[in-house]
């Protein structure tokens, strides 16, 4: 789907939506529903919270519909909302944003033959578990960056970081996992 047949669709649900065509919200939850689940569930790790996080985030983009200006695709403003509601509970809990102490994963698959599926299925174990340990933010960027695929300009646009900003967080993300993947290994073989 082009750009330009995204912002019409969007434009016909938040118009049908605000002219009170309320069940066109359904639409608008099911196409980003799994976006803002990703952002949530790599910063916070409590499911009530998660779960409590998406009710939120949802009232948040019904009550705020009206503002929506059509600048950026609305599966970009409502992932901006749900980082900005995810960053505001975790600065109110007092849980740090970025910290590098903590640890976590991600996973990678191709099956071949069983040998090589065990292989691949404990390095995605591995990798999974690498990138659950990173801190909140920079499980969030390699998520939507690698997972969602989006661009840095989007990423952007959701996170209110700067581009240059994203991709030294990126770089650093992936140096880590690099860092805590090898010694890993090393603390494998020892």
């Amino acid at each position: 789907m082009s750009l330009a047949s995204d912002h019409l669709s969007d434009n016909v649900i938040v118009t049908n939506i605000l002219n009170g065509n309320i069940q066109d919200f359904a639409i608008v939850v099911k196409n980003t529903e799994k976006l803002v689940t990703q952002i949530i569930r790599k910063m916070t790790v409590i499911e009530d919270d998660q779960k409590d996080l998406v009710q939120d985030i949802y009232l948040k983009v019904y009550q705020n519909l009206s503002s929506f200006q059509f600048k950026s695709k609305l599966s970009t403003w409502i992932a901006n909302i749900a980082y900005n509601t995810t960053i505001n509970y975790l600065q109110k809990k007092k849980i740090p944003i970025i910290e590098l102490e903590t640890r976590h994963e991600t996973t990678l698959t191709l099956t071949v033959n069983p040998e090589s599926e065990a292989i691949n299925t404990e390095k995605m174990e591995i990798l999974n578990s690498e990138i659950d340990k990173l801190p909140p933010l920079y499980k969030t960027l390699i998520t939507l960056y690698h997972l969602e695929e989006l661009p840095n300009k989007e990423i952007a646009e959701i996170t209110n970081l700067p581009e240059g900003t994203i991709k030294s967080y990126l770089y650093r993300a992936r140096k880590i996992l690099k860092d805590n993947i090898n010694q890993h290994y090393k603390n494998k073989q020892a």
